[in-house]
């Protein structure tokens, strides 16, 4: 029951953050019926859904706002994509610092509390480490105002993407 328990938890913070985003994409959605999966399967599932369905919409917000002429995207956009692979990887490991909190939330103790959140601290300075290794680039490429206008409306996203899954998320104490 316990977890269950984790892993629903789990699923409502992804897909919490997923609802956020909007429906996914048409050629995400299956009409037809999958084979019965375990917990973990699914939880996969909707981890790869949550991913695709945001990094779709992050992509389409940010080609909005910064409104690249086309010799400027096609400058831009391989910087991002590179970009976004390497958030990608960096994600995985707050991902499996979620999973780790669903899995210990019951029998949570001071010492897992302060492995999880040094986790979660060590992810958010990567990923602000990340977003200035490709100011950088950017910056090289297309000019100092176009790179802050990229790393504005990067890092606005990426605020938004976290108030949806960290308030998803019960605090620490409460119902362990």
């Amino acid at each position: 029951m316990k977890k269950q328990k984790a892993a629903w938890f789990l699923v409502t913070s992804l897909l919490t953050a997923l609802l956020a985003c909007g429906p996914p994409p048409l050629w995400a959605q299956d009409n037809a019926q999958p084979a019965p999966k375990s917990d973990a399967q699914n939880i996969q599932a909707y981890i790869d859904l949550l991913r695709a369905n945001v990094r779709q919409q992050k992509g389409e917000m940010l080609g909005a706002v910064m409104q690249l002429s086309a010799a400027d995207a096609a400058k831009f956009w391989p910087i991002y994509e590179k970009y976004d692979a390497e958030l990608a990887k960096l994600n995985d490991q707050r991902v499996a610092n979620i999973k780790e909190y669903a899995s210990s939330y019951d029998q949570m103790t001071d010492e897992k509390a302060d492995e999880l959140i040094h986790k979660a601290m060590s992810y958010r300075k990567q990923r602000s480490e990340l977003l200035a290794k490709y100011y950088e680039l950017v910056k090289q490429s297309l000019g100092g105002i176009t790179a802050a206008r990229f790393v504005q409306v990067e890092d606005q996203l990426l605020l938004i993407i976290d108030l949806q899954i960290d308030s998803s998320l019960p605090v620490v104490g409460q119902g362990s």
